[in-house]
């Protein structure tokens, strides 16, 4: 690829680079004119995608080489590693090794199936037995091991059927023997109970069915060009809108952790296409979504076997090609045309991936119409210069697995719950949504479905706005501002950004000298920007009359009463309340004594050992920076967020207490009482409270039900798994 792009002659690349929106078809041309004289470019495309060379062709070598390696591991009862070599096994095996008597890829099957159920997976140990099957339907051994796993799950008809057609297709005695001894299991078992497993549906969903959606309008805005609008009022905690995306990629760093197409984390019994050795699926059924090539066997298989009954020979036909049938979901099958050939989302970035997902998708709709390579390219240019600003980031909320009960020591939750992105999606109808850094819209996503929430009563005809970054109360105005502006080439006027309010005022002040005070003294940049907004405001005089009201109500008066002052200029080092002067250099210089404190504490909070000199020095500068800093400032939060971690980590509940009430008490200040990050903290506060007996605990796991649920209403138990444990306890008590 760098030497593709150094080919590209100065000027060309000059040309490009100076080009305007108008000039990019024929810019475009030239560059693909380039390219198609150019024999290093028609070489590269052949190494890329021929089948024999390919990145993500099957290896034989490998396969046997790392079932050796799962064989040893079992053998020592190293269970983990044998299921990773096994599962990496299976990745490489073709589906028909030829010269050997048994199929390798439904050997593997079975042999991680075996590994599943010696860890106590039993259901997963059930799905690679039946794997196997739809690989080899008269492998015997595959069968038996199905038979074993659904004995230990009680379900003994299944398992009857399994081992009769396991004694049918075994031709040693002493597997026979074996079979016939785990048969008379299966039936003693079933006459003592008199009834079959009860069969459950694994695609089931336990979540209640969701309310209606509302109706939504598209319409132009004078300033942010279209935007989604409500038709009729929407009540808080509504599902606003659900949708598929049209075209997603998973991100490079999650593709060995999560699904390639839900994006949900791999199980321990995670699947791979059986054409090449690149994606993992964390079910068939997202193997086949996703367009990657299945095992197809007919029961012409296993018909001609004499001397089984028609039942069997049913049943068989039933476990073999259950789910067999592709389900039209509408999408595109995205990894069919990169299967055998070059894996493109395992090098190029994200945003190109989407880029040619969307092509193909285009034309796959439009078969009849012929495509002009010069139009698709100058397309593909116009689609990735679009992308980073209509596509969205799928993520994940990273959440503490919780072994045993919550109120076990151990599993005391105290460090931060946070998003993590796990792949990247373009939503129709999601891509017309705007910006605010107030939004009253909330995404989220199950698997890689968008759902939008309302999180506030919006009256019939207001725009739904969500945040694409920083909301107000994580970062300042200016910052926020800036970053929307360097990734989506937008200056944002949102209420969050043109009207004053407490959280820009408050997130990185320095407190007033006056023992009593709270105003709030800011440094020269913020000044500017909130001298910016009193002038926008001051400039439309029936806005600013609106607003004095407003902020009155929102206790700005508290901590910045003289903006209430039409002929008040801020000026930076002077309080917002009573004018008193801080010299802010000194401050700063004060401040860097506390800095290296403060990462020894996060260091050894990561490292979960707390020395006490440690946390005592902590203690001393976090005093200090109270003296410096305004107490609704953000780093007080985030300090006293470190303390009760490091206070829990050492045995000191109570503190540890004391210190998160204190972080949720400003992030109040700057979030609001309902907002989901308040949600987040009260977890942690919770959990303390539990291992400490608190009755008040109670009435924080209301609380977090509450929040939650007006962020993600009836699915809020399947992004946080935490919340049931919480209610669980709640119900105990």
């Amino acid at each position: 690829m760098e030497t593709l792009k150094s080919a590209v002659p100065d000027a060309l690349k000059q040309e490009i680079s100076n080009s305007t929106p108008s000039q990019l078809p024929s810019t475009c041309s030239s560059l693909l004119h380039f390219f198609h004289k150019l024999p290093q470019f028609h070489q590269m495309i052949k190494d890329l995608t021929d089948p024999s060379v390919a990145l993500c062709c099957k290896d034989r070598n490998a396969a046997l080489e790392n079932k050796l390696k799962g064989n040893e591991c079992f053998s020592n009862g190293e269970y983990s590693n044998a299921l990773l070599f096994y599962s990496k096994a299976l990745r490489f095996a073709p589906v028909d090794m030829g010269d050997m008597e048994i199929n390798l890829v439904a050997l593997l099957y079975v042999n991680r199936a075996s590994t599943l159920q010696k860890m106590g997976l039993l259901l997963e140990c059930l799905r690679d037995c039946s794997r196997a099957l739809r690989v080899s339907p008269r492998y015997a051994k595959g069968w038996f091991r199905r038979g074993k796993a659904n004995i230990s799950l009680g379900k003994f008809e299944d398992a009857i059927r399994d081992l009769n057609i396991s004694l049918m297709l075994e031709i040693s005695s002493s597997g026979k023997r074996q079979i016939e001894a785990e048969l008379k299991i299966a039936l003693d078992k079933f006459k003592r109970i008199g009834i079959p497993g009860k069969k459950t549906n694994q695609n089931q969903s336990e979540v209640p069915d969701e309310p209606d959606q509302v109706k939504l309008q598209c319409l132009l805005t004078t300033t942010k060009g279209r935007g989604m609008f409500c038709v009729d009022d929407v009540s808080e905690a509504s599902l606003v809108h659900k949708e598929d995306p049209y075209a997603a990629v998973i991100l490079k760093k999650c593709r060995e952790t999560h699904c390639h197409f839900c994006f949900n984390e791999l199980p321990a019994d995670a699947i791979s296409c059986v054409s090449c050795s690149i994606p993992l699926y964390c079910s068939d059924w997202c193997q086949k979504q996703a367009g990657a090539p299945k095992f197809d066997r007919s029961s012409n298989s296993f018909s001609d076997l004499e001397g089984l009954a028609d039942d069997l020979k049913n049943y068989m036909s039933d476990v073999v090609l259950a789910g067999a049938s592709t389900l039209d979901t509408g999408h595109i099958a995205e990894h069919r045309h990169e299967c055998q050939g070059f894996h493109w989302p395992l090098i190029l970035p994200s945003e190109v991936v989407l880029a040619g997902r969307i092509l193909v998708k285009v034309i796959e709709q439009n078969r009849h119409a012929s495509a002009d390579s010069n139009l698709v390219g100058f397309l593909l240019v116009i689609l990735l210069s679009q992308i980073q600003v209509n596509s969205m980031a799928v993520v994940r909320m990273q959440a503490p697995k919780v072994k045993g009960p919550i109120y076990e020591p151990g599993n005391a939750l105290t460090s931060n719950l946070e998003q993590v992105k796990v792949g990247q999606a373009v939503y129709v109808a999601g891509s017309f949504f705007n910006h605010s850094c107030q939004p009253n819209i909330h995404t989220y996503f199950l698997s890689r479905t968008l759902h939008i929430q309302a999180t506030e009563y919006v009256l019939a005809g207001s725009e739904l706005e969500l945040s694409y970054g920083p909301q107000v109360g994580q970062w300042d105005c200016k910052d926020r501002q800036r970053l929307l502006e360097d990734r989506y080439s937008f200056t944002c006027q949102c209420t969050g950004c043109s009207e004053l309010n407490v959280s820009d005022l408050v997130i990185n002040a320095y407190r007033c000298t006056k023992l009593n005070c709270l105003g709030v003294i800011l440094d020269r940049t913020v000044t500017t920007c909130e001298k910016q907004k009193l002038k926008l405001l001051i400039d439309a005089p029936t806005v600013y009359s609106k607003q004095v009201e407003k902020l009155k109500d929102d206790n700005i008066a508290e901590v910045a009463c003289h903006v209430f002052e039409s002929d008040y200029k801020l000026e930076p080092q002077h309080c917002l309340v009573c004018d008193s002067y801080r010299d802010l250099e000194s401050s700063c210089a004060a401040i860097s004594q506390t800095e290296n404190c403060c990462k020894r504490l996060q260091d050894a909070i990561a490292s979960n050992e707390v020395p006490t000199n440690i946390l005592r020095d902590a203690v001393k500068y976090t005093d200090l920076l109270r003296t410096i800093f305004h107490p609704y400032n953000k780093i007080i939060a985030e300090v006293e967020d470190n303390l009760a971690q490091a206070f829990c980590l050492v045995g000191e509940l109570q503190a540890a207490i004391d210190h998160c009430k204190a972080s949720i008490q400003i992030l109040e200040k700057l979030y609001g009482a309902n907002h989901i990050a308040i949600g987040n903290e009260l977890i942690k506060l919770v959990s303390l409270q539990i291992l400490v007996g608190d009755t008040a605990a109670s009435g924080s796991i209301s609380r977090i039900t509450a929040i939650l649920s007006r962020y993600y209403g009836s699915h809020a138990d399947e992004i946080y798994p935490y919340l049931r444990h919480l209610k669980g306890r709640q119900d105990a008590d």
